[in-house]
């Protein structure tokens, strides 16, 4: 069973990085690097003091900033354990791919997709309810982990791996604040 998993992952990777035209190499390559994305994190931070008390947003955010070191931690400490790969690196594989990026770090699971897909979700759940944009926030995760397989490396399990984990890390994160936060935030209002 794992081997036809890993089958088709290796077979679906060279396919749909093979799609890759090279007219559109600067816009994935751009996508792909988190620092295009700084703007966006800011209009997070930003909706978040406007939506939400000063004192709570602040507690949100900090909730936010504990799931990015959480989120990072988790998937350093799986790659070097699973120790997989990446396609770029794999001489059975690099052949055979467009690559666009030469990372040395291993593969599984995508730490672009767990840390993007963990963060919108979490923006997410604060926002729902007070902005209903919030949802638009998904264009974000998903464009920037197919830029993943558009580079050439990650292959698409360590992608859906990552966004998995990186979905129930903000659940887990967001059921924790309600649990704990929001019961010291209303005892302690003036």
């Amino acid at each position: 069973m794992l081997e036809k998993i890993l089958q088709w992952d290796r077979d679906t990777f060279i396919y749909l990085n093979n799609l890759g035209i090279e007219e559109y190499d600067f816009f994935w390559s751009t996508v792909t690097n988190i620092s295009t994305w700084i703007p966006l994190f800011i209009l997070f931070f930003i909706i978040i003091y406007r939506k939400y008390p000063k004192r709570e947003a602040l507690f949100v955010s900090l909730t936010i900033i504990a799931l990015v070191f959480f989120i990072t931690t988790a998937t350093d400490m799986t790659k070097e354990y699973v120790a997989r790969l990446r396609p770029n690196n794999d001489s059975q594989v690099n052949t055979l791919i467009r690559i666009l990026k030469t990372p040395t770090t291993y593969s599984f699971f995508s730490g672009h997709a767990s840390s993007s897909f963990s963060v919108t979700t979490l923006v997410v759940l604060f926002l729902h309810k007070r902005f209903k944009w919030c949802w638009f926030f998904y264009v974000w995760p998903l464009l920037f982990a197919a830029s993943r397989i558009y580079v050439g490396v990650h292959y698409p399990v360590d992608i859906i791996v990552g966004a998995l984990v990186g979905v129930l890390s903000a659940f887990l994160f967001y059921t924790m604040y309600v649990r704990l936060i929001v019961p010291y935030l209303r005892l302690s209002r003036p």
